[in-house]
């Protein structure tokens, strides 16, 4: 369970709930969260790029950037929000409260983000860093998992399924290596057209591989 951060000065953290069809009914507010959200945005981009970068040294520039936009879009922005209770604290007008704005997708991920820019605005870089580690490595460190578990070679055959195409066929066409350490190399072949090709060192993981490989191939990866 997370929670927000201690704010030094709590018109900051105020200010970040401050939605504008509250600001229209409240004229004793002077300002709205949409600058807080524009620099969160920022803040985020930046932040969650160098936390990838230290934590997977071994992932390639595509797969980071993948993870980022992953992590900082709007449903994954919003399922935060929601940990931290933020739409409970969000002050909305009365059209936006009527139109469910407390579960709001997009208002609950301008808020996050808004909460964000106010903290580093009363507290520093370094603090909004430590506040967002553990939150987003938790998430990173679920997507990661999901996508090394998923099971590519169902993956392929359901697509091949919805283009009426025949079922694909796995080959192995090369063993190396010795006995206690083995290569295996894997085709996967639709009516004799190879689709893809991977290594592993098992019979499993290497057709697992092809399957991704031919995936990837098709662009559905």
């Amino acid at each position: 369970m997370f929670n927000l951060p201690k704010f030094k000065n709590l018109s900051l953290l105020h200010r970040a709930f401050v939605h504008r069809s509250y600001m229209n009914e409240h004229p004793e507010e002077t300002e709205n969260n949409e600058r807080l959200e524009f620099l969160g945005d920022a803040l985020l981009g930046f932040l969650i790029a160098s936390l990838l970068y230290e934590h997977y040294p071994q992932m390639d520039e595509g797969k980071l950037t993948k993870l980022r936009s992953a992590l900082v879009d709007e449903q994954q922005l919003a399922k935060f929000a929601k940990k931290l209770n933020i739409g409970g604290k969000m002050l909305l007008g009365k059209g936006a409260k009527l139109g469910g704005g407390c579960t709001n997708l997009n208002l609950l991920s301008s808020t996050f983000e808004a909460v964000i820019g106010a903290y580093y605005l009363d507290s520093g870089v370094e603090e909004v860093r430590k506040f967002l580690k553990p939150i987003f490595l938790e998430a990173a460190k679920h997507m990661v998992d999901f996508q090394s578990n998923k099971n590519y070679k169902s993956m392929l055959q359901e697509w091949l399924l919805s283009k009426s195409a025949e079922l694909p066929e796995y080959e192995i066409v090369k063993e190396s290596g010795a006995d206690h350490d083995k290569e295996f190399t894997a085709k996967v072949s639709v009516k004799g057209k190879e689709y893809g090709r991977g290594k592993g060192h098992s019979k499993k993981e290497a057709e697992k591989c092809a399957a991704e490989d031919a995936l990837k191939r098709l662009k559905l990866l």
